[in-house]
């Protein structure tokens, strides 16, 4: 079964909304920044999820976190699934993203691997 909406539109639409809280100019900088310095492509995101997570890191440093929480925000909104999350100590952006598109396409997971 595949989603009507794909999970990467959806992703990379979270990442646009939490870049956005930053300004409209300093999303596109940020977006020209990757490309440039880290050879990320806004499209690659989700192919490229750890190294978003590190570039984002990056740039920010401790600020980063701020950002993951309102990409994965926004992911949980869009997809309108409950999502069964572990409460064992600090949460992961890109282990999180993966445990989201678990529940929203459960045919792309291995659940061993979560």
């Amino acid at each position: 079964m595949t989603r009507p909406i794909d999970f990467e539109k959806l992703l990379l639409d979270s990442v646009d909304e939490a870049l956005l809280s930053l300004g409209e100019s300093a999303r596109q900088s940020i977006y020209f920044y990757f490309e440039k310095e880290f050879n990320l492509s806004r499209e690659e995101i989700p192919q490229r999820l750890e190294e978003f997570q590190c570039s984002i890191e990056k740039i920010f440093g401790i600020g980063s976190r701020y950002i993951e929480i309102l990409i994965m925000k926004n992911l949980h909104r869009k997809i309108s699934l409950p999502v069964q999350i572990e409460q064992s100590g600090q949460f992961e952006f890109v282990k999180y993203v993966d445990i989201v598109k678990c529940s929203y396409v459960p045919e792309t997971c291995k659940k061993e691997s979560l």
